[in-house]
């Protein structure tokens, strides 16, 4: 069967978890770097802990794009931490952060788990803004799924960008997975129900449909995302569908606007944040987590296929703050 693999070892996955954690500390070094100085002056005991020590951490949480709701929750708790005497040395102030950030962080942790006890195919719908990485992106969540064991097929969605179908059907080349597409322009929701009949016809677990970036003040775009979904309901309407939005780390607080408004259009089951280790404004993820409630599924720290990971909050905060 096409994109068909054997689960990984479990030792193998142990493996690839620490290399991960590796790639997600190098990754998150701008963020850090913004946020602590490279943990030098902020952890490392350089500068007193008072309040002009927690009025520079402010500001330095603001500048990475935590934004004010999610700054205003860690300085608080550390506030009162402080006034209890429950933080005397940069141990304690680490761990009161790293419990802290964990706090915002761990309601959003939910790995998306395909069914298996349901007719297929699983869809997942990809969308966003132009530039977020939605192709790369359904690109590697092929590769995920595969390497769990389950079998995939590619919807070519995006009909409006120059080379959007040659770059997914690369990546269909890459992980041996079939891609359903048709010419430039086509109808979107035309593509995506043949690549369901032939996901249908094949027992493909999962289809993961790529689709054109849009902003959200583009009704005919957000129009055509809502035809998709009458097009998946109309072939089946006991399928379960993911709304999984894709966005850029590096547009900071603009990733919050996206999340709310697309949340808003046409309901978000889960997020992928990627391009975190370009950028120092990964502390977006906070206010996501805090503003919208939208599981994080996917971070991206890298443009490999396997710098895409399974959102864990306590492996983010850990690597942020460089526990050892």
């Amino acid at each position: 069967m096409f994109g068909f693999k054997k689960p990984k070892a479990p030792e193998q996955q142990a493996v690839e978890q620490t290399s991960f954690f590796g790639k997600l500390k190098a990754g998150l070094s701008k963020t850090q770097t913004s946020i602590f100085g490279g943990a030098a002056d902020l952890l490392h005991g350089k500068k007193t802990i008072d309040a002009a020590f927690l009025d520079d951490l402010e500001e330095r949480l603001l500048v990475a794009d935590l934004g004010i709701h999610a700054t205003t929750e860690i300085i608080d708790a550390l506030h009162t931490s402080i006034k209890r005497n429950e933080i005397s040395d940069y141990d304690q102030l680490r761990q009161t952060l790293g419990t802290v950030m964990g706090n915002i962080l761990d309601p959003v942790q939910k790995p998306l788990t395909i069914p298996v006890d349901k007719p297929g195919p699983f869809v997942i719908l990809l969308t966003g803004v132009n530039g977020a990485g939605k192709t790369t992106t359904a690109g590697k969540l092929a590769s995920h799924f595969i390497n769990q064991g389950h079998s995939v097929v590619l919807a070519a969605g995006d009909t409006f960008r120059a080379a959007a179908v040659e770059q997914l059907q690369a990546w269909g080349e890459r992980n041996n997975v079939p891609v359903v597409s048709q010419h430039k322009g086509a109808d979107s929701a035309a593509v995506i129900f043949d690549a369901l009949q032939s996901a249908r016809a094949n027992n493909i677990d999962i289809l993961i449909a790529d689709t054109a970036g849009r902003l959200h003040t583009q009704d005919n775009l957000m129009d055509e995302l809502k035809k998709i979904h009458r097009a998946i309901g109309k072939f089946d309407d006991t399928l379960m569908l993911e709304n999984i939005l894709v966005l850029d780390a590096a547009t900071g607080q603009n990733a919050l606007s996206q999340a709310r408004l697309f949340n808003d259009a046409i309901g978000i089951d889960g997020i992928v944040l990627t391009k975190l280790d370009g950028t120092a404004k990964g502390g977006v993820i906070f206010a996501l987590a805090l503003d919208t409630g939208i599981p994080i599924r996917f971070i991206g720290v890298g443009e490999q296929v396997d710098d895409l990971h399974t959102f864990d909050s306590t492996a983010f905060v850990e690597a942020l703050l460089e526990y050892q």
